[in-house]
């Protein structure tokens, strides 16, 4: 492959030929392989024991949730899980068709695996420093080194991959409309959207956009920028064509971390910040981007990804491990998001909140 050192990533593809399909752990190398609120609310976790087979239960919310070695779905069904490992983020497939879940990073690098319903699983993709997936669970992207590829995700198994070359600093974050919005650097702004194309990767124009949330319905990227020194930032627009401010409007100055999630209506962000004196998440309205507009505080601070179960309603789990759920008109009518006690979760094990369904 002209431009792209294959020493630097190999791919295998994850069929019966080349591995066992479940009950075996992942391979390990250096090479991928394709393979304070004011109320709480308690909720019983119980799984069973020994975990032979999925089970039933009270749902423990309206989205999946992946609780050490079990999926407790918003069904109430608990899944437990096959040959794992540690899970990081998690995706819900549509029809029932199962999960797609990628583990933390570790000295193996990340893995990805496809979970059936009765939650045996397989490697898809084994040993990148970074991987991401697409809203539907129908896209993946991953880079390890300088190598950036993506596939697309059909009956569980990767195909038609496109791979490019990019700085080893580069990291992929989400995909967006169809591309891949990659972070130049972890340590300095700009961003680039790779549209899947071969090749070195066009690092673009883009050098003031701290983090990107996510996109509007029209396609308009919701972004902190930096105003001329990295002391100095807001939230704004941008538009997709070189990730440029769309407009003048720059909204408030976060203050935070953290990734961040736009709702699926493209009225409200939910992300780490500052509301007057007070720290943790916050909720901003995208109608009204001025900076006089104080963010709405929600509560806890979120660690790892929001997840939007409908336009209202968004979970995320705080540095203590506790599910929050983040109700629109509980937190706009002046009252803290309501953590969600799982009472019988054993100590250690923070819930990791599905995306999809």
């Amino acid at each position: 492959m002209a431009g792209t050192s294959l020493a630097a990533m190999v791919v295998v593809l994850a069929t019966a030929a080349a591995m066992q399909l479940g009950g075996e752990r992942p391979p390990t190398g250096s090479t991928v392989v394709i393979g304070e609120p004011d109320s709480e609310s308690t909720v019983t976790w119980a799984p069973s024991s020994p975990p032979t087979g999925p089970g039933t239960g009270a749902p423990l919310a309206d989205v999946d949730l992946v609780l050490g070695g079990t999926i407790a779905t918003a069904q109430g069904r608990r899944v437990p899980l096959v040959d794992t490992g540690g899970i990081e983020r998690a995706h819900r497939l549509a029809d029932d068709r199962g999960w797609l879940v990628i583990g933390p990073p570790s000295l193996a690098g990340r893995f990805l695996w496809a979970v059936a319903p009765d939650g045996t699983a397989r490697v898809l993709l084994g040993g990148a420093d970074e991987i991401v997936l697409d809203e539907g669970g129908q896209q993946v992207a991953w880079k390890q080194g300088t190598a950036l590829a993506a596939a697309k995700v059909v009956n569980k198994e990767l195909v038609a991959t496109v791979r490019a070359e990019a700085p080893a600093e580069a990291v992929p974050l989400r995909f967006v409309g169809g591309a891949v919005l990659v972070r130049l650097a972890p340590d300095r702004p700009g961003h680039v959207l790779w549209r899947l194309q071969p090749g070195p990767l066009d690092p673009g124009t883009d050098r003031a956009s701290n983090r990107i949330f996510g996109a509007l319905p029209d396609g308009r990227l919701v972004a902190e920028i930096t105003e001329g020194s990295p002391e100095k930032s807001c939230l704004t627009v941008l538009n997709p064509a070189g990730l440029t401010p769309a407009g003048r409007e720059c909204g408030p100055q976060l203050s935070g971390d953290g990734p961040g999630s736009v709702s699926p209506d493209g009225r409200w962000l939910l992300v780490n910040g500052r509301s007057g004196r007070q720290e943790g998440a916050v909720l901003v309205d995208l109608r009204r981007l001025d900076p006089s507009v104080d963010p709405v505080p929600v509560g806890l601070a979120a660690t790892g990804d929001v997840v939007w179960s409908r336009p209202g309603t968004a979970y995320y789990a705080d540095a203590a491990g506790r599910l929050i759920r983040m109700d629109v008109d509980r937190v706009t009518a002046g009252r803290p998001a309501e953590p969600l006690v799982i009472a019988g979760l054993p100590d250690g094990i923070r819930p990791v909140v599905v995306s999809g369904g």
